[in-house]
């Protein structure tokens, strides 16, 4: 009897045919191979941004689990376990939702949230929820902030756009040019900040703050080449950024060229950097790839610096390790191949293109030391209107101070010139001496590169930079004591002698004479002359701030600059004549004077009530003088 009654028996038997066994076989096969074929919404996923793609935040409940991924080690991406314990609305801005997390399982355990997490992706029924990037410093839980992704896509959908062009040029300070004194920062991101600071000093105002509300996971910069005096020097203001310095953990960063991005490249969990330089100097931050869309990267769930539209080379990168650690747990990361550029920094994340190579300025700098050692550095920086001068800064503080003594007094002198495509190149020639020669000399370079960055001229292009930096140890000063002259009466034409006494910091007095020639048409009367340093020359002229008209004019200005390590002479006498931008117009007739201060004329003219009749750079002493003197003598018939 069959086991089964008709017609279901004849179905049986031909079930036990080994001809349909075969055919069920097959098809068992094809369906297994099809659904292994079949792209699946996960952190590998490089699918259109789509409701179905994503989780929504309206279904979210307490409760439900899900996984999230990011890199411990090396640059495949681990997964552990996300329980949703709530979602705050507008907890981090407007229309800017938080869904607070507990993390938990496999290598999370160990580390809990730690800086460079930022942006590893949270996945519940295999649609994407959101990025890790919040956290409470010193919670006694791994409690995680998680940047919905689809307020992080939202915010880059609108068509981005270079930066918007100034219709007029920045108004130039002649003392901001001269001085060393440059207090170029990082921009201070306070709420990320206060975790960072409250664990190491507990005089800052943040402190009492720490623990109490969500703030950006840090940012891990990893800094390579870099010597640990630049590294102390520069962390305070890191620090205030949000971004924690990580010291020389591998290789720099080579400049090879972009990488060609492919199906594999940078997927949801892979450990991503933003190189701020690379080369033998390489300054990078890391972070974790949130969702890629095509060749559209999102990162970090949160800002890096809030640049906006910004223009940073996006790398690959592999995890050293991850260091726990009881104030902030952070990843030692690598930079690797160039892949494309992160073109936006915004409110809820980072945005890059993959393929779009980003702009950089190349420089090279021949480092002679003190014992005669030679070197010579390359690197790129990134080409950015705030991060230029500040990472150029670091770079050459780095190159003067790196091979020399970090304490006492020593001379470091810059030479050099800045490249400008279309106009004459920005010339170098400073030097410095003290305990901070190694600041001052960063700052005579940075200075002039963001002078040129914020003067909003749209023909500007930095193509170059190209110094050398020569330091020894020791430095060797004098004051500008006294100054003489030959006779206190001389006619038209006539040449005297004047006579500059410099006192070093031993006693010894050294004197340099300087014969000055009255010109032949001086009117009698009284005539003055003043040897002085740069930096006190500038402060007392009479033109303190001009409007460049053009990139040609303000280069020009820039290279015409005293400079704080030179002697000048200037003679001057009582005239008619007026100020016009960065130049002195003297011995003007009465007629263009009236002129140019009638009233339909307003604006960028200044009277002059004493002129510049003559003024010369003396030649370099051995000694750095500083200081200023002045003499006055009579001009007769």
């Amino acid at each position: 009897m069959l086991p089964y009654s008709a017609p279901w028996g004849k179905i049986y038997l031909k079930m036990l045919n080994p001809k349909f066994l075969v055919f069920i076989a097959i098809l068992a096969v094809c369906v297994q191979f099809a659904t292994a074929q079949a792209p699946a919404i996960s952190a590998g996923s490089s699918r259109t941004p789509s409701s179905a793609a994503f989780f929504p935040l309206s279904q979210l409940k307490e409760g439900m689990k899900g996984t999230a991924r990011t890199v411990f080690r090396g640059s495949e991406p681990e997964e552990f376990t996300v329980e949703i314990l709530g979602v705050v609305p507008a907890a981090i801005g407007p229309k800017q939702d938080l869904i607070v997390g507990r993390i938990s399982g496999g290598s999370a355990d160990r580390t809990a949230v730690f800086a460079g997490m930022s942006g590893s992706p949270v996945y519940i029924d295999g649609k994407l929820v959101g990025a890790i990037s919040y956290s409470f410093p010193f919670s006694k839980e791994p409690i995680c902030g998680i940047t919905p992704i689809e307020q992080m896509i939202a915010i880059f959908e609108k068509k981005e756009g270079p930066r918007i062009a100034a219709t007029e040029p920045n108004s130039i300070s002649f003392s901001e040019l001269a001085s060393t004194d440059w207090s170029g920062n990082f921009p201070k991101n306070r709420a990320s900040a206060s975790g960072l600071l409250a664990g190491v000093s507990n005089n800052s105002l943040l402190a009492t703050v720490a623990g109490q509300s969500f703030q950006p996971i840090a940012t891990p910069m990893t800094f390579t080449g870099f010597s640990q005096q630049t590294l102390n020097v520069f962390t305070p203001q890191l620090l205030e950024a949000g971004l924690i310095p990580v010291s020389a953990v591998g290789g720099a960063a080579a400049m090879s060229p972009m990488k060609k991005a492919d199906e594999t490249t940078l997927l949801g969990g892979d450990s991503v950097s933003m190189q701020l330089t690379r080369g033998d100097y390489s300054l990078a931050a890391a972070g974790t790839v949130t969702f890629r869309d095509g060749d559209k990267i999102y990162a970090f769930g949160h800002p890096f610096l809030s640049l906006g539209t910004s223009d940073l080379p996006m790398s690959e990168s592999h995890v050293v390790t991850v260091i726990p650690n009881l104030n902030n747990s952070f990843k030692l990361a690598v930079p690797d191949s160039m892949v494309g550029s992160m073109t936006q920094d915004r409110a809820t994340g980072v945005y890059g293109k993959l393929g779009q190579a980003p702009k950089m300025i190349p420089v090279r700098m021949n480092v002679k030391t003190s014992r005669g050692q030679t070197d010579v550095v390359n690197f790129e920086v990134a080409k950015d209107d705030f991060l230029t001068p500040l990472l150029l800064n670091i770079a050459i503080y780095n190159t003067a101070v790196a091979q020399e003594r970090s304490v006492g007094d020593s001379t470091v002198e810059i030479s050099g010139e800045i490249a400008v495509k279309g106009q004459q190149p920005i010339k170098l020639d400073r030097k410095f001496v003290g305990g901070q020669a190694g600041q001052f000399a960063a700052a005579s370079v940075a200075t002039p590169v963001a002078v040129l960055m914020k003067s909003r001229f749209e023909d500007l292009e930095i193509s170059g930079i190209d110094i050398n930096v020569t330091s020894t140890d020791g430095s060797k000063t004098a004051i500008l004591d006294r100054m003489a002259i030959d006779r206190t009466q001389v006619k038209a034409g006539e040449t005297v002698e004047v006579q500059a006494f410099a006192r070093t910091s031993s006693g010894k007095i050294f004197v340099q004479k300087v014969p000055v020639k009255i010109p032949q048409d001086t009117p009698a009367g009284m005539f003055s002359i003043t040897i002085g340093d740069g930096r006190e020359i500038q402060e007392n002229s009479s033109i303190k701030y001009f409007v460049p008209r053009d990139l040609s004019e303000l280069i020009s200005t820039i290279n015409m600059l005293k400079v704080s390590d030179r002697l000048y002479l200037q003679t001057f006498r009582t005239t008619n004549g007026a100020v016009i931008g960065a130049s002195e117009m003297p011995n003007l007739p009465p007629s263009v004077l009236a002129t140019l201060n009638n009233d339909r004329t307003a604006g960028g003219i200044k009277p002059a009530v004493q002129t510049i009749v003559n003024e010369m750079k003396l030649p370099p002493a051995e000694f750095l003088i500083s200081g200023q003197q002045t003499l006055t003598i009579e001009v007769i018939k």
